[in-house]
C-alpha cells in the first residue's frame, strides 16, 4: 500500500514536471517578451498590442461563428422540417449523391445533436480562419480610434487625408470580412439545400421553396450591398492611381473610371431590386439574377478597362497637356506637403568669381570646419590605430560637433565594439559571460591631420584619453550597432514578432565570473556591471526559462549566475527600437553621442503612409510610401540599454496618434537633456528623399513640369574610379546673410543629364532652426561647375595626375575622397582630400589636399598649401590652423633635437628602402621626412 501510494507520487511528480515544460514551451516566448518589455518599463505597450491583436481575432472570430452558424443552423433546421432525408423523396426529386449518399447518412443518422455540433464545428474553424486574417491589422485598428486630423483635403472628393491614412482601410477591411461571411454563408446554407435536396436547376430555372429563396436571396442581397460598398470605396482609390501622366487621378480616372464605378454601382442597385422583387414574385426569377450577377464582369471589363483605353487613346493623348494640367496641379502640391517640401525657402545664390585671400581668412571659423576625412578611409584607419585588440572594431564613423576648448567644432567620431566573432577562444564562458562589451569612442576634428597623414585624435586609445575638457567616467557599451541578433523561433503568441533570439546575441552580467572591461598592458582590466540593463534571471525558474528559450542547457548548468545575475538580448539597437515600436520606420544611421560621461545612441525614426492622395511615392515603381516625416527621435543608453522616445513635432497627425495609442511610449522633446539636445542633426535617409523628391517637384508650373524642361539630378563624384553619386554631407559653416556658423545638412544639384551645377540644397540642424530646408538657386545665364566638371579638371591637370599616377606606379593606392562644394561668401570653393594607401595594409593616410576655384586646380600638402595656391597669397600665422599637421603632438611637447632625430632616421631608412628597390617604402619615409621638414619650416616662420 505504501509503495503504491510512492509509485503514484512519483508518478504525479513527473507528470507535474513534463506539464511545467509543456507549459514552458508553449509561452516561453510570451513570458520572455512580457519580461523584457517590462525591464524597460513599457509593459502597457506589451500590453496593450497584444490585447489589439487578440480583440481583433476573438471579436471578428465570435461574429463570423454568429453568421455562419446561424446560417447554416437555419438552413438544417428549414432542410428537416421541409426536406428529407438523403436519398429519399422530398419536396422536388429523389435526390442521389452516388458514393456519397452513405458515409452522409451514417454522418446525419446520429439526429439533430450530431449534426448541430458538426456545423458548430465547421462555423467555428471557418471563423477562427477568417479572424485570423485581423490579426496583423493590430496598428490600423488602433490608429482608426485614435486617428488626428491632417488638416488638408483630397482635391477630387474634399476630404481630409486623415479619411484616406486611417477609415478608408478599415472600411476596407471591415467590408472584405464581411463579404467573405456571406460568401461562406452562402455557400454553406447551398451544400446543405444541396443535399437534402430542397433546390434543383431545371432547364431554364432554379426551383426551391420560399423559405429557402428567402434565405438565399437574402444572402445575395446582402454581398450585393457589400459589392455596392466595394465600387464605393473602389472610386477613392483613383487618388492612388498609376495609369496616367502622374501618381493620382488623372482625365481618364476622373471622367471615365469614375462615372464607370458610379455605373457599375447603379447597376447592383439594379440587382437588389431585382432580388427584392423576387422574392414576393410568384415567378421564378432565380436564373435571370444568376444571370446578371455574372454579367458584372463583363460588363466591369468593358467599362473599366476598354473605354478608358480608348478615351485615353484617342482623347487624351492627341492633347495631353491640356487634358492633363489640373490634374498635374493636384499632383504637385499633394507630394510637395506630403514630404514636407511646401515649406522650402528658396534663395538667389550668385555664385561670384570674386572671393579673395582675405575672405578666406574672415571666414576661418568655417575653413577650419573643412571636412578633410572621408568616412570611408577614415572608418579603416581608425581599425589600424584604435583597435587595440582584434576582437574589437569600428562598425561606422559619424559626423557631429561639440566644443572642443570653447569652440564648436565639426568632428568625426565612432565607438569601439566587442565583435565576439573575433574572440581567438570561442568558448560560452567567454562568449556569454566575460567579453560582454565594447569600450570608448575615438574622435578627431575633421580638418586635422598628423605628419604621418593620420588623424589628430582628441579621444583615444582605452580607457579613452581627451585632449579637451570632456567627461568620459562610463564609456563601456553593451548595446550598439555591431551587435546583430538573428532570429530563430516561431511566431510567439505576444506581440507577433519572435521573443526567443539566436545564441549569438545574449549575454548574462552580474556573474560570479568577472567581466573583461578593457587591456591594461599586459594584463586586463576586469569590471562588475553596475547598472539596469537586462532581465534578472536569479530565480532556477527564471535560469529555466531562459535556458529554453534561448536553446541553451549551459544557462541552466553553468555555476557562475548568483541571485543578481541578469540576461541583456535584443542590443542590437535598431531591433531594440523596432521590437517596442514596429510601426515606425528606422533612418540607416544612428550615431554616438558622448554626454555626461557615457555614451547614447540617437536614431531617427519616422512616420510613414501610402495612404496620401496624389502624392508621388518614394520607389520609382510607384510603390511604398508616400509620405514621410522625421516626427521621432529615440535615445538609447549604450550602458543600460533604456530605450526613450521624443516627439519632435506634436502637429503632425501620425506621430500624434501613435502617441494617443502609446502615451506611456512617448516624450515631447522637451524633455530630452539638454546635452543630447545640443547634438539631434537632421537625418540623411529623410534628405535624400525630399532631395529626391525636389528634383521634379521644385518645377510649379504645369508645362514646365509636363515637358520636364528644369529636371535636376544628384550630382556624381569619383571614389575608388568609378563615378558615385554624391552622399549630402554635413558642414560647419556660415550660410549666407547669416551671422552665427551652423551646422547644416547640404548637397549640390545639377540639372538632369548636365554636369554644371544649377542649385545647392540644405538642411538646418541648429535650435528653432531645426529641420528648415534652404534652396539656393544659381543664375541660369552662368556656367557654375558640378562636381564632375570638377573632378574632370582634376584629372586633365598635368601636375597632379602626374604625382597621382607615380604614387600608383610605386604600388600603392590613390583614393581620392569626398569632393566637398563649401559656399563661402556669394561664391564656391571645391575641396577634395588625396588619400594614399599602401597595397600591403589598409591603413589610408591623407597625403595632399586639392583645391578648386573659379576653374583653376591647386594641389598642396595640406588645406593651408593648395588655398594659398589657389589664391595666390599668404595667409595670416593665425589663420594657419586650417589644417594642424603635427608629427607626435607639437613641438612644445618634442625638443628640437629630437624632431631632427625623427627627420634623420626617415631619410636614412629612406636611403636604405631604395638600395634594396623597395620603392613603396621610400615614398612612404620620403613623404614623413617632408613633413617633418614642412613643421621646422613653419616653426621657423612663426618665431620669425
Amino acid at each position: 500500500m505504501e509503495q503504491n501510494k510512492i509509485q503514484r507520487g512519483f508518478g504525479l511528480i513527473i507528470i507535474l514536471v513534463f506539464a511545467v515544460i509543456l507549459l514552458i514551451s508553449l509561452f516561453a516566448g510570451f513570458i520572455i517578451d512580457y519580461l523584457w518589455f517590462g525591464s524597460l518599463q513599457y509593459t502597457g505597450v506589451f500590453v496593450k498590442i497584444l490585447f489589439a491583436k487578440f480583440f481583433n481575432v476573438f471579436l471578428f472570430s465570435a461574429l463570423g461563428f454568429l453568421v455562419l452558424w446561424g446560417n447554416l443552423w437555419f438552413a438544417y433546421s428549414l432542410s428537416k422540417k421541409e426536406g428529407g432525408p438523403i436519398g429519399e423523396r422530398n419536396l422536388f426529386t429523389n435526390f442521389e449523391l452516388g458514393e456519397f449518399t452513405e458515409p452522409l447518412k451514417q454522418l446525419t443518422s446520429g439526429g439533430v445533436k450530431r449534426v448541430s455540433w458538426l456545423l458548430i464545428a465547421i462555423a467555428a474553424v471557418l471563423a477562427i480562419l477568417n479572424g485570423l486574417a485581423l490579426y496583423p491589422h493590430w496598428e490600423t485598428v488602433l490608429k482608426y480610434f485614435n486617428r488626428s486630423p491632417f488638416g488638408t483635403s483630397d482635391p477630387i472628393f474634399n476630404k481630409d487625408v486623415g479619411f484616406y491614412v486611417f477609415s478608408l482601410p478599415i472600411h476596407k477591411i471591415f467590408r472584405g470580412w464581411l463579404m467573405s461571411m456571406v460568401v461562406l454563408s452562402f455557400i454553406g446554407s447551398g451544400i446543405i439545400y444541396w443535399i437534402s435536396g430542397m433546390f434543383k436547376i431545371a432547364e431554364r430555372a432554379v426551383l426551391f421553396s420560399k423559405n429557402v429563396k428567402f434565405h438565399l436571396y437574402g444572402l445575395v442581397l446582402v454581398g450585393l450591398l457589400m459589392k455596392a460598398w466595394d465600387y464605393r470605396m473602389q472610386m477613392y482609390d483613383i487618388l492612388y492611381s498609376r495609369q496616367g501622366l502622374v501618381f493620382g487621378a488623372g482625365y481618364t480616372d476622373y471622367h471615365v473610371q469614375l462615372l464607370a464605378l458610379w455605373g457599375l454601382l447603379l447597376y447592383v442597385f439594379a440587382l437588389m431590386v431585382f432580388t427584392i422583387s423576387g422574392l414576393f414574385s410568384a415567378k421564378e426569377r432565380a436564373a435571370w439574377l444568376i444571370v446578371g450577377l455574372i454579367l458584372i464582369i463583363p460588363i466591369s471589363v468593358v467599362i473599366q478597362g476598354v473605354v478608358p483605353g480608348i478615351v485615353q487613346q484617342a482623347i487624351v493623348k492627341p492633347n495631353e497637356l491640356t487634358r492633363e494640367e489640373p490634374f498635374i496641379l493636384h499632383n504637385i502640391k499633394m507630394t510637395n506637403e506630403a514630404y514636407g517640401l511646401s515649406n522650402i525657402r528658396v534663395e538667389s545664390f550668385p555664385a561670384e568669381n570674386s572671393l579673395t585671400i582675405e575672405d578666406i581668412q574672415a571666414n576661418g571659423d568655417t575653413m577650419e570646419n573643412i571636412r578633410l576625412w572621408d568616412h570611408r578611409p577614415l572608418l579603416s584607419t581608425y581599425q589600424q590605430i584604435q583597435s587595440i585588440r582584434p576582437y574589437y572594431t569600428f562598425y561606422n564613423v559619424d559626423v557631429d560637433r561639440y566644443q572642443v576648448n570653447g569652440k564648436l567644432r565639426q568632428v568625426m567620431l565612432a565607438p569601439r565594439e566587442l565583435d565576439r566573432e573575433k574572440l581567438p577562444s570561442q568558448t560560452w564562458v567567454n562568449t556569454r559571460l566575460t567579453y560582454t562589451h565594447g569600450y570608448g569612442v575615438v574622435m578627431n576634428p575633421v580638418n586635422s591631420v598628423t605628419a604621418e597623414g593620420l588623424p589628430e585624435l582628441l579621444i583615444k586609445d582605452i580607457p579613452p584619453i581627451a585632449s579637451f575638457d570632456v567627461p568620459l567616467e562610463n564609456t563601456a557599451m553593451y548595446y550598439g550597432e555591431q551587435v546583430v541578433s538573428r532570429q530563430i523561433s516561431s511566431q510567439n503568441g505576444s506581440t507577433g514578432r519572435s521573443a526567443v533570439v539566436d545564441k549569438d546575441d545574449y549575454v548574462i552580467v552580474k556573474t560570479d565570473n568577472p567581466e573583461f572591461d578593457y587591456p591594461a598592458g599586459d594584463s586586463n582590466k576586469e569590471a562588475v556591471y553596475e547598472g539596469t540593463g537586462g532581465i534578472w534571471m536569479g530565480s532556477l525558474f527564471r535560469r529555466l526559462l531562459f535556458a529554453w528559450g534561448f536553446r541553451d542547457v549551459n544557462i541552466l548548468l553553468t555555476g557562475s549566475t548568483t541571485k543578481e545575475s541578469r540576461v541583456m538580448f535584443r542590443r542590437n539597437i535598431q531591433e531594440r527600437i523596432r521590437h517596442i515600436a514596429p510601426f515606425l520606420a528606422l533612418d540607416s544611421d544612428p550615431y554616438i553621442v558622448v554626454d555626461d560621461g557615457r555614451l547614447f545612441w540617437i536614431q531617427d525614426a519616422y512616420t510613414l503612409t501610402d495612404r496620401y492622395p496624389y502624392s508621388e511615392p518614394i520607389d520609382e515603381d510607384d510603390r511604398g510610401p508616400n509620405y514621410i516625416r522625421n516626427s521621432v527621435k529615440v535615445v538609447v543608453d549604450a550602458y543600460n540599454g533604456t530605450v526613450d522616445f521624443y516627439l519632435m513635432d506634436r502637429q503632425e497627425p501620425l506621430g500624434m496618434t501613435y502617441h494617443k495609442m502609446f502615451p506611456e511610449l512617448f516624450k515631447d522633446f522637451e524633455m530630452m537633456p539638454e546635452g543630447l539636445k545640443a547634438h539631434i542633426r537632421y537625418p540623411k535617409d529623410l534628405f535624400k528623399i525630399q532631395m529626391r523628391q525636389y528634383n521634379t517637384y521644385h518645377m510649379k508650373d504645369p508645362r514646365v513640369f509636363y515637358n520636364k524642361e528644369d529636371l535636376w539630378a544628384i550630382p556624381t563624384e569619383n571614389y575608388g574610379g568609378d563615378p558615385i553619386p554624391i552622399e549630402p554631407y554635413y558642414i560647419q559653416m556660415r550660410l549666407p546673410d547669416e551671422k552665427q556658423l551652423e551646422f547644416i545638412l547640404m548637397n549640390p544639384l545639377t540639372p538632369n543629364n548636365k554636369d554644371n551645377m544649377i542649385a545647392w540644397m540644405a538642411a538646418r540642424c541648429d535650435g528653432k532652426q531645426y529641420g528648415e530646408l534652404l534652396v539656393y538657386k544659381f543664375p541660369k545665364e552662368r556656367l557654375v561647375y558640378g562636381p564632375s566638371q570638377i573632378e574632370a579638371r582634376i584629372d586633365q591637370n598635368t601636375t597632379i595626375s602626374q604625382q597621382l599616377s607615380l604614387w600608383d606606379q610605386r604600388g600603392s593606392n590613390v583614393i581620392r575622397g569626398n569632393l566637398l562644394v563649401i559656399p563661402i561668401e556669394n561664391s564656391l570653393l571645391y575641396v577634395e582630400p588625396v588619400y594614399l594607401k599602401a597595397e600591403q595594409r589598409d591603413l589610408p593616410e591623407l597625403k595632399r589636399v586639392i583645391a578648386s576655384y573659379s576653374g583653376e586646380v591647386t594641389m598642396g600638402m595640406n588645406l593651408q598649401e593648395a588655398l594659398e595656391a589657389a589664391f595666390g597669397g599668404v595667409l595670416r600665422p593665425d589663420e594657419q590652423r586650417l589644417i594642424e599637421q603635427l608629427p607626435i603632438e607639437t613641438l612644445e611637447d618634442e625638443s628640437l633635437a629630437n624632431v631632427i632625430r625623427q627627420l634623420v632616421e626617415h631619410f636614412n631608412a629612406a636611403r636604405q628602402q631604395l638600395s634594396e628597390g623597395n620603392w613603396i617604402q621610400y615614398g612612404e619615409e620620403m613623404d614623413k621626412a617632408e613633413g617633418l621638414i614642412q613643421l621646422l619650416q613653419q616653426q621657423y616662420a612663426t618665431q620669425e
